[in-house]
């Protein structure tokens, strides 16, 4: 009996094996759903700023009766977010975001099935300010502010005529502040003053309100006196660099759009001043600073660990026989540095003679100052603290002396006069962002030179009309 039990067992499992491993002859019909075709809807749309904005695509393969459309643009700064959704085949609205870029997506749902199919696109809010130039310039000891749009026509005291009132006195630098962490995110334009500075918003030009609109409303905790020495923009949007002779960094640790971000805390903590010259580096996003103590003459580090901290001259002197970074014994005027490499120091001794330095500084471990080379400059006569300097990539320095323009070869001390008859004496020298292209600044006049391998200087263009003497120049594209 139990045998027999056993025995219809196994039938049953060979049968029900057998059946398992019959093969599917795969004679299906099936009728896939028939996609819509889009057409007329692009990959990145303009909307200026107040205008209208109207995306009308055409969808076929539905039958449009079956057809329904939704709208969404993801606005970060929304608090409700459902605000920014529309429905209709065709978007229409009156564009009232900012000058930023929104993604955006169109949902087609075919009604018929519930089938929806996704449409991914960008829109990029733009203002007449959207791309341009502007111009610190300072005419008779008053600071003005000049916008030159894209066909170079400039529009004079463009801050005075927006914000009713003139800017702070004795102007150093104009920012363009922005996040390259965040896709470039647009945070303000910083016009800086020897005893402080104004934040613009970047769509209308007009002081800020909801974020600090001044330096000195950009501290937590503001100084009794602001005495700056130079201020540099950080690749996470906030600035940086030497005030009352301390190094202050902007806060960069938390979310870009909050009303703290950038804000100025203490300062590195330390006993030193520093000059006002200092060079800003970055090894795989990992910054540091070279500043130098114009009190104990002597180049110092600072590491920017969330906030800057001041080590001193905690590292290790190479070469010390061509000259100790940490006793240089001189006073600076200028120093600049190629491809987060080599620097070159320029200091002057008591006896009024002018010294090229070179060195590499390796502040990110290990903490080195290898000397390369200090020997006297060639043209004494170019160097002093009103001299305007900039370092290309590639590996030249640019001078402007007087109404002249010269490129520097420091390898082999090769000098270079541009060819460009500039008329008044040199006040600014800029780089442009591919660095063919290098913009000086000559009374109310700015000159673009072509400096690409094989060019000597050559014009490319002359924009005219800025108020007073050029001290600054910023722009977005």
């Amino acid at each position: 009996m139990r045998k027999g039990f056993f025995a219809s067992v196994c039938i049953v499992m060979v049968i029900a094996t057998l059946y398992s491993c019959y093969k599917d002859k795969g004679n299906y019909n099936i009728a896939l759903p028939q996609e819509p075709q889009i057409t007329g809807l692009d990959t990145l749309y303009e909307a200026s700023v107040g205008d209208s904005l109207i995306i009308s695509p055409k969808i076929l393969g539905i039958d449009p009766g079956s057809v329904q459309c939704n709208w969404r643009i993801d606005v970060p700064e929304a608090i409700n977010p459902e605000t920014n959704h529309y429905e209709g085949q065709a978007l229409r609205i009156a564009f009232g975001l900012e000058a930023k870029r929104y993604r955006a997506r169109l949902t087609v749902t075919n009604k018929e099935n519930g089938m929806k199919y996704f449409y991914n696109f960008h829109i990029q809010g733009v203002t007449a300010f959207s791309r341009g130039s502007l111009v610190l310039s300072v005419d008779n000891g008053i600071s003005k502010l000049s916008f030159i749009k894209p066909d170079h026509s400039v529009q004079a005291n463009i801050y005075e005529i927006i914000n009713g009132e003139n800017l702070p006195a004795n102007p150093l630098h104009i920012h363009y502040v922005r996040n390259q962490f965040t896709g470039n995110t647009p945070l303000g334009y910083w016009i800086i003053s020897k005893n402080g500075g104004v934040r613009l918003d970047v769509n209308n030009l007009k002081k800020e309100t909801l974020k600090p609109g001044t330096l000195h409303d950009n501290f937590f905790l503001a100084p009794p006196r602001i005495d700056v020495g130079s201020l540099q923009t950080y690749p996470f949007g906030a600035l940086l660099g030497v005030i009352n002779g301390k190094f202050y960094g902007g806060a960069t640790t938390t979310w870009d759009q909050s009303v703290t971000y950038g804000m100025f805390g203490t300062f590195a903590d330390g006993d030193y001043e520093l000059a006002s010259q200092f060079v800003l580096s970055s090894v795989d996003n990992n910054f540091s600073i070279i500043g130098f103590d114009k009190n104990k003459k002597q180049f110092i580090r600072i590491n920017i660990y969330g906030s800057p901290m001041y080590f001193g001259t905690q590292y290790t002197s190479v070469n010390p026989e061509i000259f100790d970074p940490s006793q240089v014994r001189m006073d600076l005027l200028h120093m600049v540095q190629i491809n987060n490499k080599d620097t070159y120091a320029f200091v002057k001794d008591n006896s009024g003679k002018v010294y090229e330095l070179k060195f590499t500084a390796n502040f990110n471990g290990p903490f080195l100052v290898t000397a390369n080379h200090k020997k006297l400059f060639v043209h004494q006569e170019w160097i002093n603290a009103n001299t305007k300097m900039v370092a290309s990539r590639i590996g030249y320095i640019y001078v402007g002396y007087q109404n002249k323009v010269f490129r520097y070869n420091p390898l082999n001390q090769q000098v270079q006069e541009l060819k460009v008859n500039i008329q008044s004496p040199v006040s600014l020298l800029k780089l442009d962002d591919d660095e063919n292209t290098l913009i000086v600044g000559a009374g109310s006049s700015l000159y673009y030179l072509d400096i690409q391998v094989g060019k000597d200087g050559q014009l490319l263009k002359k924009i005219d009309g800025i108020p007073g003497d050029i001290v600054d120049l910023t722009w977005r594209k």
